[in-house]
């Protein structure tokens, strides 16, 4: 479960578009580390994907390339920093930052986790599989999406209520099969690596359920938090 808790009006979606396009171009700047050419950096290529699927402004993608790939005066060094814990009535998270400050970071961290409990490293990551993310859509009726991914490369896939499909990879295979996918009836929407939960926990109880959606949002909207995973069924 990713950030799928949210339900926003239309201002809050403005202001969601604005957060996500900060985050996005933490994602690139780090990336372009690698070097500033997207065909020869797949991670470039898969965050300038996901960019422009965002419909972020074309100076604002170039901008954020040169300046992680060091071409531009400014320099700020972006480190991912990552925390572990559980939210309310005892559900597991992962916390991805990106951050230019990690004593601030962690301050932050330490108080979003004040009405549930930070842990030490490893605390929870053991009960989360680490894989490559690829959320897809079929471009027709009828198309097989366990065909797909094993004719792609893919490990699994989950089918979701809207017809969209989640495809899991090794962390090796995400940019070959996200390349792959499409020429087996698939629109990637986003590619990734990320934190998949081994045993999520399933909560019955109305107001239990809102107060681990109000934790997990105040997580979300911290402009040094990039990805949050959380171990929530449903």
């Amino acid at each position: 479960m990713g950030a799928q808790w949210k339900t926003k009006g239309k201002v809050e979606a403005a202001n969601a578009r604005g957060q996500k396009f900060t985050k996005l171009v933490k994602e690139i700047m780090v990336a372009a580390r690698g070097g500033p050419d997207p065909d020869m950096n797949p991670k470039l290529r898969l965050a300038v994907d996901q960019a422009k699927k965002a419909s972020m402004p074309k100076d604002t993608l170039e901008r954020a390339i040169k300046k992680g790939a060091g071409l531009l005066d400014e320099v700020i060094n972006y480190e991912t920093v990552v925390y572990e814990g559980f939210a309310p009535h005892q559900v597991p998270v992962i916390v991805e930052c990106l951050t230019d400050n990690k004593n601030r970071t962690a301050m932050s961290v330490r108080m979003l986790f004040r009405k549930g409990q930070l842990g030490a490293s490893g605390s929870v990551s053991w009960d989360f599989r680490h894989l490559g993310l690829i959320e897809a859509t079929p471009t027709k009726a009828g198309l097989d999406p366990e065909e797909a991914a094993i004719e792609a490369g893919a490990q699994e896939v989950e089918v979701n209520d809207d017809g969209s499909v989640l495809f899991l990879t090794e962390l090796t295979d995400l940019d070959a099969v996200a390349k792959a996918l499409p020429q087996h009836g698939f629109t990637v929407s986003s590619a990734k690596l990320g934190y998949v939960p081994k045993n999520p926990v399933t909560l019955t109880d109305a107001a239990a359920l809102a107060e681990v959606e109000a934790f997990l949002e105040a997580i979300d909207e911290d402009d040094d938090v990039q990805n949050v995973y959380v171990g929530l069924a449903g």
